[in-house]
């Protein structure tokens, strides 16, 4: 297995100088969207059958994760997370440099059954959106329905947004891990892009939020 050398890791957005040009913290509190971009995730993707109890369970034991099986759905345990991408396949995402534990972890559990476990870690880069107009932003490039009612806390899609595929995942709704949705929302929400799409999505985010005054944080 080749491994890795975190130290020559570069973000798909690190040209952009996003860190330089964060934004101060009273800056982006009167910001009608933030951006921001998460690098380095920690991505597997995980293939396997719902129905299968002894699935499920190794998985749980591994990852502390029991997968949802909602559409559509997230199940997060401390600082991992499994999106529901179809019916039996799921993104188990948290901190970089998590990959190799639970790739090894997840293929010694789950041996002898029928299982696909892949670490997509350096395929994709997250950007990050919130504040008040982070709906709206987002609604000007994609298809999907994210009236709070249908798309809120705990819920992902994979979907396209300005002409690029995306996983789209609703963490909170008013960017302090609160559940609560109304007129004062503000939440926060992660796009996992790939790295070859992450520059162009970012021009496109920028120019789109320029309405909503747009701040950039450090991540």
């Amino acid at each position: 297995m080749t491994m890795i050398d975190f130290s020559l890791r570069r973000s798909p957005l690190a040209h952009r100088g996003l860190i330089a040009r964060a934004a101060s913290d009273a800056a982006a509190r009167e910001a009608g969207v933030t951006l921001g971009e998460q690098p380095h995730r920690c991505q597997i993707n995980l293939r396997g059958d719902a129905g299968d109890s002894g699935f499920l369970a190794a998985v749980e034991d591994v990852t502390g994760l029991r997968l949802p099986v909602e559409p559509n759905t997230v199940a997060t345990v401390e600082d991992l997370s499994a999106l529901w991408l179809g019916p039996d396949e799921w993104l188990i995402v948290g901190p970089g440099g998590r990959e190799g534990d639970l790739t090894g972890g997840l293929r010694g559990a789950l041996e002898g059954r029928h299982f696909a476990v892949t670490d997509v870690s350096e395929a994709r880069t997250v950007i990050a959106i919130s504040g008040p107009h982070a709906r709206d932003l987002l609604a000007k490039g994609t298809s999907l329905d994210l009236h709070p009612r249908v798309f809120g806390p705990g819920r992902c899609a994979q979907s396209g947004i300005a002409k690029a595929t995306m996983i789209l995942h609703q963490l909170d709704a008013n960017g302090d891990g609160a559940d609560g949705a109304g007129a004062d929302e503000q939440p926060t929400f992660e796009i996992y892009i790939a790295n070859s799409f992450a520059d162009y999505l970012w021009t496109w985010l920028e120019r789109a939020a320029a309405e909503y005054r747009v701040a950039v944080t450090a991540g």
